[in-house]
Order: C-alpha cells, then structure tokens, then sequence
C-alpha cells in the first residue's frame, strides 16, 4: 500500500510547467511496465466552502481517498501542500465521492462489506460508517441537496416490485438446469455481454440514523436501463434542489433499442408516481439534466439529428419560472462533452473538443456567450465553487493531475503531481501540433510525437496513429492505450492526423465522414504523412508502420487495398473486414445505419462502396491482426476475416486474440503482451 509519506511528498509542487517534466541527466524512458504503474486520480470532489478538495488515487496497489486544504482562495501554499491527508486504508476500491450538505463529511462507494454500498466518513476523524446495506450492489447514487433522500440504480428484474424479489429470482435462475438464454428482440447482446432478463431501475430511499436495507423503485416496469448501459453514469440522473423531483435520461422504447438514439428527459416525483417525458418532441438524444443551485434552470444536453451518435450535442435551458426552453449558445459550432452550474445559474462551465485539445469554457446563461477559459490538453473532473474552478488535466507528455483556476480565467496553479517521483527521471517525446491543407482544400489538423531521446542528427522510423470513432481523436491526452509516448520511448517519430470527421474542429467537419469512410478521410492521411515528410527530415517516412484500432482498424484494412506501398507493415486492432457483415452482428445498429446509409439491404447504401474485403486483390502489406473475444462492437470474425485473407493470400501476417477482452485491451498484463507484440511487428519491418 502506497504511504501517506509517499503521497505528500509526490504532491509537493515544484514550479513545473504545462509543457510537460524537465529533462534529466539520467533520463529513462516510459516502458510499458512503468505505464501500468503510474498513479491514477479519480473521484475528485471539492467541498461546499471550497477549502477541501478530495479525490482518489488508484495505484498498482488498490484505490484510496486523500483529502487536500486548500486557502481561502482555492490556491495552495508550500507548507499546505504537505498536508494531504490518507482519508481511507481499505483493501476495495472507493470511489464516487461526494460531500455532505454540511461539509464535514464524505460519501462515497466501496465494496469494504462484501457488497457495493454507500459509506459515510466524518473529515475531523473516526471510521467510515455504512450508511446502506441493501441486499444488491449500488451502481450509482445521488443525495439530495439537504442529503435527506438519496437516489440509487439496481440493476433488477422489471416485473419484480421490490429488491427482495430480484435477489429471490436471482436464486431461482441459479437452480434451472438449462443455460440457455433465449430473446423476442434485439439487443441480444452490448458491448461485452449478453443481455439478460435485467434492467437498471432508479429507487429511493430516506435517509436517517439508521442503515438502509430497502428503496422504492422510481421506475417500476421500465424497460431500459435508467441510466443507459455500458457507459452512462449518474451524470444523466438530477435531483432538483429543493428534494422534490427527479430527472433522468433514458431510452423511450425497447422493442427499436437497437437501431434508435432517441433518449429523452424524463421526471417523476421523489416520492415516486407517474413519470413524465419533458423532451418527447425531440426524437434525437437528449442527455446529462442538470439542476441550477437556486433551482430556476434545468440544462441539459440534446442533439438534433435522430440516428446519429456523433450529432452535435448543443446546451438547452428551461427556465423553470417561466417555462421557457431556449438553446444556449447555438451559433458556438462545438459538441458539448461535460458542463457545470456556476453561482447563482448565471454561468455554465462546460468542456468541449476543440482543435485537438479538450476545453474549458464559459458560457453565460443570459446570452449565450462563449468564452474559453483554458485549452491546453484534455480538462474534465470540472469543479465549481465560488471564484475558483477546480479541473483535472493531461496531456501527450502529462499524465493526470489537478489544477485551479479562477473563474475569470487568471491564476492558474497545479494542486497534485501525483506522480512525480515515477516521472522524475523519465524523458518523454516533445510534442508539436501542425496543420495542412487536406481534404476539400480544408485546413486539417495533426499531432507529432518526438522520440524520447531524440537526437537531430539521426533519422527515425515512422509510427504512424490513426484514430477511431471515426468520430474521435487522439488528441492531446495521456491515456494508457494507444500511448503515443510508447512509440516515441521506442524510437519512433509518431504522427497523428485528424482527418476529416474527427471531432472538435466544427459539425460540418465531423459530418463529413458518414458516407465517405474511404474517400476524404484516407485522402487527409495520405497528405498528412506528405506534409510531414517536406517538413521534418530527421522522420525517415519511407520507412514506417500504420496501426489503428476500431475505425482505424478499418482504415487499416482500407490501406491495404487502397494504398498498398504506403507501409512497411501495419497493425490492426479489431478492424472492420466486411461491411455487409458488420450490420448484420453488431450490437448498435443505429451506428452501421447512419453512417452507411440504412440496412446492409438498403439499395443506395454504402456497405460495398466502402468495403475492404472487395479490395483484396490489392493486398501486399505485411499485417498484425488482433482481437478480443468479448468485443461485439466489432465482433471476432472481422479480424478473423482479414486474418483468413492474409494467410490465403500468402502475406506476412499473426493472428493474436484476447478471449477476456472485449473492444479495448484493459488488464494491464494484456495490454503488456499486446505492446510486445506490436513492437516486435514493427521492429521486424523497421529496422
């Protein structure tokens, strides 16, 4: 277990800068071993007087909560840098932190029971104390604003009307002989399992001085997952602020989950009662309701285009005096990703991509203006209290901490460096954003990622990142896959090119790749990678290898057949091989449809257009084919496809499969192995 010693003093703050750690006589470089065992903080809370700031760490070792003073201002002295506080030495993992009304405690998550449940921790000592004990594990959870009800998601038998039901009928299952799953509809399966009979509900309950053992189901009968799986949270759950309603984003019908994106907000009474749709005019997403702290807003997120995942998601206010809605800042041609109520509702703090970073803004909630406030990597974790801003921050060549900055934009200050002693001797790659002329004589967007230690007079091999989504982007960021620094610590120069339909640079720019998978975004890589080799000498691009995961797995099939002597070799991480087919086994069909333009049977669609597997004939490229089993996104037989067509064909080629994983490589033991595989491919063909 990591030491409070050992934290305090990796928090100390030693002048660094944004642009990443100084270098060191005895510099090292980042190994994927040395990835895995960075610091990660999560679960970041700020208290209602703003002087205390909690979060968790998670290490190799486990997860704990730490809490932190901060000044009057928000800012942190030197001596008050020493004074982080261990709050919690339990063997799980707590997590979703928040604060009492009061401020004198915390409550968060933890399976120290046996069983996810909800503790309390008094700030001026003593043991966590349980504040639930209910018979099934808590997903999330919300508390009202005077922490008198508290709102909570079991996953449970729709027809069941308590929680004691659920867990009877979860014993009944384990007695049936037969294992047998059987469906009436669609979505059979999501993500990485098989759905079951289940459904997660919302419940409350009061709470008092004593345990609470059982909740009344806010959803009863409710079809969908309140708040949608696999990824949703308690950010799409909102209590008002006087306690008495309750808000949520949710799926309007089952029988069309598959194929629809139509989410709408929906309230019912605390107490509960019949449930009303507040956006049923809008049949496109509608997401994430948030509550001003005096109560006369509800904000939300909403798309407009019904059928599309990656349509821009613009703000939208309801005045709840007047009733009026309104759009907020409609003209501001960016996707909102997060937002946060400032005082008295007159400002909305949201992030947003925006030209490979992702942003901090403002956004007045009178005029709709906008303005940005940081953009320098990927800000999120966004706290709001008083006159400070409170926002974790990484970069290309940062890895996670916590920053302060007033809500004018002036004074910024970094409160964490959780992992200074790992980073200390490490040298990371420098990084540069550049710009071109691509696709539609459009100015396009790319990232550059020095070798760690790099030296001018040398020339280097060429790894190059292509994204996925394909409405994403690599962006900015420290991320523990597909970590440009790896390349870079190996000797690799790595380019990143958002091309067109990467996000962040405006909708129309995003839009632009439905439709068009293999036309302008492969003609924006092609002079991406000709802009760099005029301009940066020292990268030998003749002599390099192309990868991407996902969309950039397609694209790297899509190379194959379509730029045939582009690489020396490429690397394809669950890379769609045949469209027709990819409709027909995916889980998420709204996806395929939108951006193929209807069903595979669709006569003016798109799925032989833009499908590799017609392109064969051109394929020469030496490819490495990975995959894991419990990936229904892009399920098994697409990299198994290629991989068949590989070997059939005669082409250099592996095969390397991941039964555990599912769309990405998570066990940090996995994604070791993976990286030596990539890394011996490349090496192979490289050197």
């Amino acid at each position: 277990m990591i030491t409070t010693t050992r934290i305090a003093a990796a928090l100390a703050l030693s002048g660094l800068s944004l642009s990443g750690f100084s270098q060191s006589a005895q510099a090292d470089v980042l190994t994927v071993d040395k990835l895995n065992s960075l610091n990660k903080i999560h679960s970041v809370a700020l208290s209602p007087d703003g002087h205390t700031l909690v979060y968790a760490i998670k290490t190799p070792e486990g997860s704990e909560l730490y809490a932190q003073a901060l000044n009057a201002a928000g800012a942190m002295t030197q001596a008050q840098s020493q004074q982080v506080k261990q709050l919690t030495y339990s063997a799980g993992t707590e997590s979703d932190v928040s604060f009492s009304a009061d401020g004198k405690g915390i409550y968060f998550l933890s399976p120290r029971s046996g069983s996810q449940q909800l503790w309390y921790l008094p700030l001026a000592g003593g043991e966590a104390k349980p504040v639930t004990q209910f018979p099934l594990d808590i997903e999330g959870y919300r508390l009202s604003a005077d922490n008198r009800s508290l709102v909570v998601t079991f996953d449970v038998y729709p027809e069941c009307d308590t929680l004691a039901c659920s867990v009877d009928k979860d014993k009944q299952q384990q007695s049936v002989a037969h294992n047998a799953q059987v469906y009436d509809s669609l979505m059979v399966r999501h993500w990485d399992h098989w759905n079951d009979d289940k459904v997660r509900h919302l419940f409350v309950a009061s709470m008092g001085k004593e345990i609470i053992k059982d909740a009344k189901d806010l959803t009863p009968q409710w079809q969908t997952d309140v708040p949608a799986k696999p990824f949703s949270g308690m950010e799409e759950v909102a209590i008002s602020p006087d306690g008495q309603k309750v808000v949520f984003s949710a799926k309007v019908k089952a029988k069309d989950n598959a194929w629809s994106t139509n989410f709408d907000l929906f309230e019912v009474a605390i107490e509960g009662g019949a449930v009303r749709n507040l956006t049923e005019e809008n049949k496109a997403w509608d997401s994430s309701p948030q509550f001003s702290s005096d109560g006369r807003y509800l904000a939300y997120k909403a798309m407009s285009k019904p059928g599309f995942e990656a349509d821009k998601f613009t703000l939208q206010l309801i005045d709840l005096r007047t009733g009026e809605r309104q759009p907020m800042a409609q003209q501001w041609d960016r996707s909102v990703d997060s937002f946060s109520f400032g005082p008295n509702g007159r400002a909305i703090y949201a992030t947003a991509k925006d030209l490979g970073q992702t942003s901090l803004f403002e956004i007045s909630t009178a005029f709709g203006d906008v303005r940005s406030l940081f953009s320098d990597g990927y800000v999120g974790d966004v706290q709001v209290q008083g006159q400070q801003i409170i926002f974790s921050r990484h970069a290309l060549n940062s890895p996670k901490d916590l920053y302060r900055i007033n809500r004018d934009g002036a004074g910024l200050s970094q409160l964490t460096q959780v992992n200074k002693a790992n980073l200390e001797t490490l040298q990371l790659g420098e990084t540069e954003q550049f710009t071109f002329t691509g696709a539609n004589d459009e100015q396009v967007y790319g990232y550059l990622v020095k070798p760690a230690l790099f030296d001018p007079q040398q020339r280097y091999p060429l790894a190059f990142l292509v994204h996925g989504g394909p409405q994403g982007s690599f962006g900015n960021m420290f991320h523990s896959r597909w970590n440009a620094q790896l390349w870079a610590a190996q000797g690799y120069g790595v380019v990143m090119i958002d091309f067109h339909g990467s996000v962040g640079y405006g909708q129309e720019f995003t839009n632009s790749i439905s439709r068009d998978w293999g036309g302008k975004p492969l003609e924006d890589l092609q002079k991406g990678l000709a802009y760099v080799k005029s301009n940066y000498k020292w990268l030998d691009t003749d002599n390099g290898c192309a990868l991407g995961a996902s969309y950039g797995g397609y694209m790297m099939n899509w190379i194959a057949g379509n730029w045939p002597t582009g690489f020396n070799c490429l690397v394809n991480h669950a890379g769609l091989f045949d469209m027709p087919s990819f409709h027909q086994s995916t889980e998420e069909l709204w996806f395929a449809e939108h951006e193929m333009g209807g069903p595979f049977w669709a006569k003016d669609a798109d799925y032989k257009r833009y499908n590799p597997a017609n392109f064969v004939e051109n394929w020469q490229t030496p490819m490495l084919v990975t995959q894991g089993l419990k990936d229904y996104r892009v399920p098994y037989a697409q990299s198994l496809g290629a991989f068949t067509t590989l070997q059939r064909k005669g082409i250099d080629s592996r095969l390397v499969v991941y039964p555990d994983e599912n769309h990405w490589i998570r066990n940090p033991d996995n994604l070791k192995h993976w990286y030596e595989q990539v890394f011996a491919w490349m090496t192979k063909y490289t050197q």
